[in-house]
């Protein structure tokens, strides 16, 4: 019986032996027969822990890591394709993922390390909750805290700072917020992303278009871990969806590493960031038709000897809120959220940065900022306050004179992993972010945040026996009416300045006005390419709006803001009537059969638009002329042309336009505007036109 015993002890002796031997340590005695490749391999092991040690020292100092996770797993990657059994190698590999943007690859290994050896390290059960914290198992991240709490030696929670506190309030958090998700869709929008990181979407109020930041090959050269330079990319939403993202070029996107910051709220300016030395400055470029200006360092009191980063216009540009360090000594103590005001009526010159307040600043990373267009909401991101992990987004109102208590955003917009880089569309109903949790393309991707809006309560009523068995009889669930929620009415006044005649874009110079007040409140010019403007504007006014532009007539009107309970959304199209002697004016939709004159009658749009017109602008007198390509004889042309030219002044004479204001020419093919060789060209050359000839 004794024997039997003995047998059993030294059979289990042996398995523990065998299992911590499968620990294979990086020593030279483990592999004699391997020698150069095990020196090759320690080397990447060592250097992998330099970088590794740098990285941490720089995360317990709440301030950038910059590179070094990154280079750590390149050199530690290269160690583990020769010895896959090390625990410290595998600890190690398990730290530095946490730190990058794929953290859901650190459990494998941090799970392989503690398989392998136990007590591989001191700090294996503050990373081992790490890594169940992103997997929202938050009771149990939070026994490992505590645990590793417990069994510390003071100087290793030290080095932690206050960050071991807040890992557990974290979790604490956690299971509060998850416990009650909001009513949110989270979809990641696959057009927009890529395999690398996909960040910093900007968008436009209307939510039409959007710019993000990338890191996908662009042909640059790649830094030193095979990363490329951030260029800046623009999408279109059509048809539904998102068109895939072109690089913007230059002078936006540079073989430098740039971020676009904020896209202004009509999409005319943009703030971005990027190196100069070794600090980050805030930039910003204007649209001007369909190109962007070279972006301009701004004013010396924004830029100053610290980074600045991500900023945000508030919407009458009147403070910009920036992401700035915080020093101390001359040494980054992490990053805050400051603003400053225009100094000045050119827009250029502000005050002094001053700190938005210790309600929204913490003694952790403040990452990135965004004013709402209504200028009442800051949302910005925060390893702070009552995070559930990494990054979260916060919202704090404007009230009485300061900002109040952020609210986090809850989940599933906000999770244990980084989410950064809030974007909403004026009408509140849909928001952008970017996130590194798990299930995306690779690294941070963009997601669409969707609100479903406020519950409707239920109440029963009658049974309903027509959908039901006498034996079992549902109820009729009737739709209560909207319970009303206080929001604040914010709209949206869109639209394009045009010719009234081609429809062609038309540049012009808009002035809004108060007319409870009589002053005016915005001034801006159109898109030279586009014609487009976008502004948003108090409801329950009523505004007057005067649009000039050189050769136009002056146009004005007045309207009505309704007070909506929410977003209101006002789109115009503003035709402009050109009066300029000498214009010349294709009319393109001016249809005929080939070789006649009798016009069609798809073509009295076109003309009863010059109709209004000459009726709008009564000394205009103008030249209707017709054109024709070469085919065919002069002489015949000549006359079709004629005929043509004659027809359209007919109509016009049948509308009540004088006849004295209006002459008419054939030119024949004397005037072409296109080659005559191809049928495009022809087409092109086929035409009729009008000519301003006095005002």
């Amino acid at each position: 019986m004794k024997r039997v015993r003995l047998t059993i002890i030294s059979g289990l002796f042996f398995i523990g032996s065998v299992a911590f031997a499968q620990d294979v340590e990086f020593k030279a005695a483990n592999f004699k027969e391997n020698k150069d490749e095990f020196k090759v391999a320690l080397e990447h092991f060592e250097k992998g822990q330099e970088f590794l040690s740098a990285g941490n020292e720089a995360i317990y100092a709440v301030v950038s890591p910059g590179n070094n996770f990154h280079a750590a797993l390149l050199e530690f990657e290269k160690a583990y394709q020769f010895n896959p059994k090390s625990a410290q190698l595998n600890f190690f590999m398990g730290n530095a993922y946490l730190y990058t943007n794929e953290k859901y690859k650190a459990k494998k290994y941090l799970d392989e390390a503690k398989k392998l050896n136990p007590e591989v390290d001191d700090f294996l059960d503050f990373y081992m909750g790490m890594a169940e914290q992103l997997d929202m198992n938050f009771g149990e991240a939070s026994k490992l805290y505590k645990k590793f709490e417990a069994n510390s030696k003071s100087k290793q929670i030290e080095s932690l700072g206050r960050m071991l506190t807040q890992r557990i309030k974290e979790c604490e958090s956690g299971i509060k917020i998850t416990s009650k998700p909001e009513r949110v869709w989270i979809d990641n929008v696959a057009n927009l992303n890529s395999p690398e990181d996909d960040y910093s979407p900007c968008i436009t109020t209307d939510g039409t278009t959007i710019m993000i930041t990338s890191k996908r090959p662009n042909g640059h050269q790649p830094d030193e871990v095979g990363n490329y330079d951030g260029d800046i990319y623009v999408s279109e939403f059509k048809n539904g969806k998102w068109t895939s993202p072109a690089n913007v070029g230059a002078p936006l996107s540079t073989p430098n590493d740039e971020t676009a910051s904020m896209l202004s709220y009509d999409g005319t300016k943009l703030l971005t960031f990027a190196t100069e030395g070794e600090d980050y400055n805030v930039y910003q470029s204007k649209l001007s038709g369909a190109k962007w200006s070279t972006p301009e360092k701004m004013h010396r009191s924004l830029n100053t000897v610290a980074n600045q980063t991500y900023a945000s216009f508030s919407p009458n540009r009147r403070r910009i809120y920036i992401i700035t360090d915080k020093t101390t000594g001359g040494q980054s103590k992490g990053t805050d959220v400051y603003e400053l005001s225009l100094m000045n009526s050119s827009n250029t010159e502000y005050g002094a940065a001053t700190s938005v307040g210790v309600t929204v600043n913490t003694k952790f990373n403040e990452g990135s900022v965004y004013i709402h267009p209504s200028g009442d909401y800051m949302y910005f991101c925060s390893e702070g306050h009552n995070s559930i992990g990494g990054y979260d987004i916060f919202v704090s109102e404007f009230k009485q004179g300061q900002w109040q208590e952020p609210k986090n955003l809850g989940y599933p917009i906000n999770t244990p992993y980084d989410d950064y880089f809030f974007a909403v569309t004026a009408s509140g109903k849909y928001a952008y972010i970017a996130s590194n949790r798990e299930g995306g393309k690779g690294g941070l991707d963009i997601y669409k945040v969707t609100f479903w809006g406020d519950p409707k309560e239920q109440s029963s009523a009658t049974e309903d026996y027509l959908l039901a068995s006498i034996a079992n009889p549902i109820q009729d669930v009737q739709i209560e009416r909207e319970v009303k929620v206080d929001k604040k009415a914010l709209t949206v006044f869109k639209g394009t300045t045009v010719d009234a005649i081609t429809g062609e874009a038309v540049e012009a110079t808009i002035e809004i006005t108060d007319n409870s007040t009589g002053s005016v409140i915005e001034t801006f010019t159109t898109n030279s390419a586009t014609g487009k403007f976008l502004l948003s504007l108090t409801a329950g006014k009523n505004y007057g709006i005067a649009v000039k532009a050189p050769g136009y007539l002056f146009h004005s009107e007045n309207f009505d803001v309704v007070q909506p309970t929410g977003f209101n959304m006002i789109n115009k199209v503003i035709e402009l009537k050109n009066i300029k002697k000498g214009s010349k004016i294709a009319l393109r939709n001016i249809f005929f059969d080939s070789g006649k004159s009798d016009l069609k009658s798809e073509s009295n749009s076109e003309l009863d638009r010059l109709v209004q017109l000459m009726k709008d602008v009564p000394s205009l007198v103008i030249e209707i002329s017709g054109h024709t390509d070469n085919v065919g004889s002069d002489k015949m042309n000549t006359q079709l042309s004629q005929d043509r030219a004659d027809a359209v002044v007919a109509y016009l004479v049948s509308k009540g336009i004088k006849k004295d204001r209006l002459k008419s020419k054939g030119y024949g093919a004397a005037q072409p505007v296109a080659s005559n060789s191809t049928a495009e060209g022809r087409q092109l050359n086929r035409r009729t036109e009008f000519e301003i000839l006095a005002n």
